[in-house]
């Protein structure tokens, strides 16, 4: 047997005895701050360390042998039903999985496991190997680190302003005999499911709040997604911050939804929030979900089941049946025959309306009182709450240098968590390990008022796709970029990839349109697994792309390497003879065998051309222009390859079939539209990018 210790964000969680025979483990008691006694590992304790680190235990053991044989050498080793790859025969870098367990080898001898996940590290060392991974960085900040106990002062009813009240958990650092700043995460995924993620906040000496939101497991009120949520933030930071344990410094963290009400609570201005770590958070309803361009979002769909009672049930996304599931029509009566039951806050989403005061209130951005509070923004090219990450973006950008701190790398909504991603794979430097060591570094230096320099790195941090490697920014977009057209050219025949579709860096003077007719009744697919609830994933989109109904728009063969890092802008002049369809921009990588990987998407409803507030119906043969943003991106087009935009009017899997009516995707009845794009001339179409030096 091999003995290991277990560290979470730097803080030893246990020893661990691996090998032949059954593991033994003991385990940090979070709330006297001591080790317990060697007892067996247990299939309970299995399966909540697969939950909280994302490492089997038992299978380590299992295959330690076999790492220790099979691991040497680089390049690419198959073993144990695993795939590594190591470009100096130490570091193993575990493929094609999500949180991946990479191997760090010795003179043939594992000495340590390193999983990164979305918003923490965990380290699995040999006793006397911790200077040979991440945890240096850690000792290195924090050598004679104090840590506390865990102590679970309450759960409190929370009062908010209405007369509800949201059921809050309060946890404090144990013997500390000060007040001392306060963690908050706001959730609806229930407070005390994996709660043992924010101890290691208290153990630093932080009160951290975890609270249901409105309508949500514990709390009372109705249960209405994104509602509520700028006022019952505002509330419970008043709350904490009266509070004898807190000092009056408040910070929140989390991602995706618990990204969302870090936002929507600092859109009040509230005095005491002082920091925020956002990770992939959402946005907007018409700039992110679930109206995003107008449209209705079906790719939100498996959260929205899963979030549909209330309680928590992720089961509810993943299903072999999504395909009926989303034919299903009229679509108020999705939720009834799909689940059985109603769901009041879809029924209430898919109402037709334009841009008004029920979507208003979910709006952070809009109602923003602009309170610069300094902000750690992490996202990634392939996140499906990237547009929200954009608006928090805009919201920063005119903020002092050391409040905002952004950090963009070449993952998906789940974060920092792949190297590889729908056949698609990156380079060795993907993943971070440093995340959470940044996290505890912001907060004590905005929340505990440490000079600690985090506020002196790089204000932008971001890995560019194809050169495989991150750089650092000023801002975002990146200052030293310099804005370019791509303008849209074809002789009429830019139906498929094999028509005659160019994308030119010079305006075309001759003006020209291409057509299409599309019908609702066959709308071109969006390619992602449903089940997965990753709507924003690189996919190969070159068979897709043989439809008649898509337009493609080919660069020529590329003479160098060109790198695109930024937001784009698509323009298109359009007309259509309904009064309203859909328009679907993609920006892929086509490589020197034709695979065309989406990279970068954007979508728009024509009758919102002009502002989600107001529907303005087209005129048949009015030639319009729209201007669709697309998500972020930062990639090298390499030597060889070339860059391709799309045209299209439908995107199953991602929304729901405009039916060319005024009723757009609300309508049972639909009709098909004969849509034409115009480039050249007085109507030059063109994708607006920015080029790095």
């Amino acid at each position: 047997m091999r003995n290991f210790d277990l560290y979470v964000s730097g803080i030893l969680y246990g020893r661990l005895r691996l090998g032949d025979g059954t593991p033994q483990i003991r385990k940090l008691d979070v709330h006297t701050g001591a080790l317990l006694d060697w007892q067996d590992l247990t299939e309970q304790d299995r399966d909540f360390y697969r939950f909280f680190v994302k490492m089997d235990f038992a299978a380590l053991g299992q295959n330690l042998s076999q790492y220790e044989t099979g691991l040497h050498g680089t390049g690419e080793v198959s073993l144990c039903g695993e795939r590594y790859t190591s470009e100096d025969g130490c570091s193993y870098l575990q493929r094609d999985v999500k949180f991946p367990n990479n191997k760090q080898m010795k003179d043939g001898r594992l000495i340590a496991v390193t999983c990164p996940a979305r918003e923490m590290v965990t380290v699995l060392v040999e006793p006397g190997a911790e200077e040979e991974t991440i945890l240096r960085l850690w000792r290195s900040t924090w050598p004679e680190e104090q840590l506390f106990p865990v102590e679970h002062a309450q759960t409190f009813p929370v009062p908010m302003r209405d007369g509800v009240h949201l059921s809050t958990n309060v946890y404090l650092p144990k013997n500390c005999s000060t007040p001392v700043p306060a963690v908050l995460v706001r959730t609806p995924y229930g407070k005390e499911d994996g709660c043992e993620i924010y101890y290691r906040y208290v153990q630093r000496g932080y009160a951290v709040v975890v609270q249901d939101v409105r309508g949500r497991n514990a709390s009372e009120g109705e249960w209405l997604p994104n509602y509520h949520e700028v006022e019952d933030g505002d509330d419970t930071l008043n709350w904490i911050a009266a509070q004898p344990w807190c000092s009056g410094r408040i910070g929140m963290v989390g991602g995706s939804y618990l990204g969302y009400v870090q936002w929507a609570a600092a859109a009040s201005g509230n005095p005491h929030l002082k920091a925020l770590i956002s990770v992939v958070c959402a946005g907007s309803a018409f700039v992110d979900l679930p109206r995003r361009g107008g449209s209705f979002t079906s790719g939100m769909l498996a959260w929205a089941f899963a979030v549909s009672q209330k309680t928590f049930h992720p089961e509810l996304m993943e299903r072999d049946d999504w395909e009926k599931v989303l034919n299903i029509r009229p679509l108020t009566d999705l939720s009834k025959k799909a689940l059985g039951y109603d769901v009041p806050f879809i029924t209430r989403w898919l109402e037709p309306s334009d841009y008004n005061d029920f979507w208003r209130m979910s709006n952070w951005q809009e109602r923003s009182v602009r309170a610069q509070i300094p902000a750690l923004i992490q996202s990634g090219w392939f996140d499906d709450n990237g547009m929200g990450t954009t608006e928090a973006l805009e919201l920063v950008h005119d903020f002092p240098r050391g409040m905002r701190k952004v950090i963009l790398g070449p993952w998906q909504h789940s974060g920092n968590s792949k190297y590889d991603m729908h056949g698609v794979s990156f380079g060795s430097q993907a993943l971070r390990f440093d995340l959470d060591w940044l996290y505890f570094r912001w907060f004590e230096h905005h929340l505990k008022e440490v000079d600690n320099g985090i506020d002196q790195t790089a204000p932008v941090e971001y890995y560019t796709l194809g050169q495989e490697v991150w750089k650092t920014a000023e801002n975002w977009p990146v200052p030293e970029t310099r804005v370019t057209h791509l303008y849209l050219d074809s002789d009429g025949h830019a139906n498929t990839s094999a028509g005659d579709g160019r994308l030119t860096f010079a305006k075309p003077e001759r003006e020209n349109c291409d057509g299409y007719a599309y019908d609702p009744e066959n709308p071109s697919q969006h390619i992602i697994d449903m089940s997965e609830n990753e709507i924003e994933v690189p996919e190969d989109y070159t068979r897709e792309e043989l439809r008649q109904d898509l337009l493609c728009y080919t660069s020529p063969v590329l003479k160098e390497d060109l790198v695109l890092t930024g937001d784009m802008t698509a323009e298109l002049y359009i007309s259509s003879d309904a009064p309203d369809t859909d328009f679907v921009v993609r920006v892929t990588d086509v490589d020197e065998n034709g695979r065309s990987i989406k990279l970068a998407d954007g979508l728009l409803s024509a009758r919102y051309r002009n502002g989600f507030a107001r529907s303005e119906f087209l005129q048949e043969g009015e030639i319009v222009c729209l201007k669709i943003r697309t998500t972020k991106l930062s990639n090298c087009f390499r030597k060889g390859h070339r860059i391709r935009v799309t045209v299209t009017s439908s995107a199953k899997n991602f929304i729901f079939p405009n039916s060319n009516t005024r009723e757009g995707f609300a309508s049972a009845r639909t009709v098909v539209a004969h849509n034409r794009v115009y480039h050249g001339g007085l109507h030059a179409s063109r994708l607006t990018v920015r080029v790095e030096p």
